[in-house]
């Protein structure tokens, strides 16, 4: 009769000891917070100051993100509620070839940020850096993106060279599929680095304070030409605070 207790006891004992242990989830995010729940847009918002006040046409397809001029000629960005200072923003892409696009990085109401550049087009640039609406003519790129997407051709004079050949582009970089993409932020003046896939793509340190400490996460959809049946598309958007 005194067995039944005991083992009792002892069994309380062990499933304390387990949820004592820490949640395995919380090691493999990294710290990342998703701020797309693939379904809507909440925690977003299209700013009406953009894109001769409509902002471009954004909506939830088939679990990501899909952007595109809502006439022609007019885009606009997709923009987080909620404001970041130093941080770290990973998604994934999948645009058409055509569409002039950007990852926004402490972006204003208007659209003014530092941009990770996504110009996914021939002449473009993916995860170079530009100052969208920014003082100081910020235009750095290490590459140029030619006719077709698996295609690149070097700018042998860039501050910071790319560590990919054209040669191993096509390995890295895959049209048609979902590609990872990546930024941080940090300090202000602030230094910028990119990735693509995992491969570093990007470091830029800026001489001069410019704008604000914190400003939006946001995607765009260029104006100009028309791109109204040309999509842009983004998913599984993750952030990473890296303020003390």
């Amino acid at each position: 009769m005194t067995a039944r207790p005991i083992l009792t006891l002892a069994a309380a004992g062990a499933l304390l000891a387990v949820l004592a242990l820490p949640a395995p989830a919380a090691k493999k995010d990294g710290g990342f917070v998703s701020i797309f729940d693939g379904k809507t847009l909440k925690g977003w918002h299209v700013s009406s100051m953009t894109g001769h006040g409509t902002g471009g046409k954004w909506v939830v397809e088939n679990g990501a993100i899909v952007g595109s001029q809502d006439r022609p000629g007019n885009g606009g960005i997709l923009l987080t509620d909620k404001a970041y200072g130093d941080f770290e923003v990973v998604l994934e892409m999948n645009n058409d070839y055509g569409p002039d696009s950007g990852l926004f990085l402490r972006s204003t109401e208007r659209g003014q940020a530092y941009q990770a550049m996504i110009d996914y087009h021939d002449g473009g640039n993916l995860m170079g850096v530009y100052g969208e609406g920014l003082s100081g003519g910020i235009h750095v790129r290490n590459y140029d993106m030619l006719d077709t997407p698996d295609k690149i051709k070097l700018r042998p004079d860039a501050a910071f060279p790319l560590s990919v050949t054209p040669e191993r582009w096509p390995k890295l970089w895959k049209h048609g599929r979902w590609n990872e993409l990546r930024a941080r932020i940090v300090g202000n003046p602030p230094t910028i680095h990119t990735w693509i896939n995992g491969t570093k793509i990007m470091e830029f340190t800026d001489r001069e304070k410019r704008h604000p400490d914190q400003g939006g996460i946001a995607v765009q959809v260029h104006g100009g030409g028309d791109f109204t049946r040309q999509l842009v598309r983004y998913r599984k958007i993750r952030v990473k605070s890296l303020n003390p």
